[in-house]
């Protein structure tokens, strides 16, 4: 069996240009390199990806080089000498032209539910924490020119009534600490050049009020400039990424974490009960599973029994 390096490398032997890592997993199969391959994710293709990404990034005496940017393309250090000048300038100045992108079918809140499903199920985001969503509509918000991104699209709650004795849920209630973890959502449907910064600091202001914060879409454009600002972006403001994977929603990741605030900003917390019934709603609930050390989970959007299911219907494939 091989990994994933050596079947780039295999791959790569045969080729004489850079491919992206995509091309490198689809040649990989038609040479039957997949077969020999070591792994059982779903997703291997992304897998291939990060993978050479990290490698070539972090390793100097990597045997693979990165030619271009949009789309990043790898080839063997050992090969270069067999690309022209003409061709390594053509590569470096190559851009994904913008192609008319077709309207997606489903709807920003029809993504809520996937989110719901991977905060409850996903523990790389969730670290075995049952975390619990509410879709906040804004529309039964009082209407006011200054309210203008401060609504979350979903919040997210972490109980510990399941983890914590009753002995240290009583003490934690006269004490000052939080046991109660808050998160808000920002949920888009895509994420590119033309509108990514719009979106983070629209994710930025609507979650000043929580532990964490995150911005959520179910695409995000391969571009290595695009990732590296919105890793920057996050590093500066804290704000996580989280990807929704339509193909194998089990296979969605966080890509940045958030950092956790450990106090909460009690004043727009306030401002959001007084403006939005289902903030204001989502708060009691929150204290009313606290105080009876029991989690009323019909007060809480939906876990999808089955996503994949959904998924079909709001993509029209059923």
């Amino acid at each position: 069996m091989i990994q994933f390096l050596e079947y780039a490398k295999k791959v790569l032997e045969t080729s004489n240009i850079p491919m992206t890592y995509q091309d490198i997993w689809k040649t990989g199969i038609e040479l039957g390199y997949d077969k020999e391959l070591s792994t059982a994710g779903k997703t291997p293709w992304q897998t291939l990806g990060a993978r050479l990404f990290c490698e070539v990034r972090d390793n100097q005496d990597s045997l693979f080089t990165k030619v271009g940017k949009r789309p990043a393309k790898f080839f063997l250090k050992s090969k270069m000498n067999t690309l022209t000048t003409e061709q390594i300038e053509k590569i470096d100045q190559e851009v994904i032209s913008p192609t008319k992108k077709e309207k997606t079918a489903y709807t920003e809140r029809e993504l809520h539910k996937l989110l719901s499903y991977f905060a409850y199920t996903n523990t790389q985001f969730n670290n075995g924490k049952a975390i619990l969503t509410k879709t906040i509509f804004h529309e039964k918000s009082k209407k006011d020119g200054l309210n203008e991104w401060i609504h979350p699209d979903i919040v997210g709650v972490y109980i510990p009534i399941e983890d914590w004795s009753n002995e240290i849920i009583e003490l934690n209630k006269i004490s000052n600490s939080n046991a109660i973890e808050l998160i808000s959502f920002e949920m888009k449907k895509d994420i590119n050049r033309s509108n990514y910064r719009e979106y983070f600091f629209q994710a930025v202001s609507n979650s000043s009020w929580a532990n964490e914060g995150y911005l959520v879409a179910a695409t995000i454009s391969e571009d290595d400039e695009l990732i590296n600002e919105l890793e920057r972006l996050s590093s500066s403001f804290g704000i996580g990424l989280i990807k929704l994977d339509l193909e194998d929603i089990d296979a969605s990741t966080v890509v940045f974490h958030s950092n956790k605030k450990k106090e909460l900003d009690w004043e727009t917390m306030n401002k959001l009960c007084e403006i939005n019934s289902d903030f204001r709603k989502f708060i009691q609930d929150v204290k009313i599973d606290f105080d009876s050390k029991r989690i009323h989970k019909s007060e809480y959007d939906e876990v999808l029994k089955d996503p994949e299911e959904y998924i079909k219907k709001i993509l029209k494939e059923s």
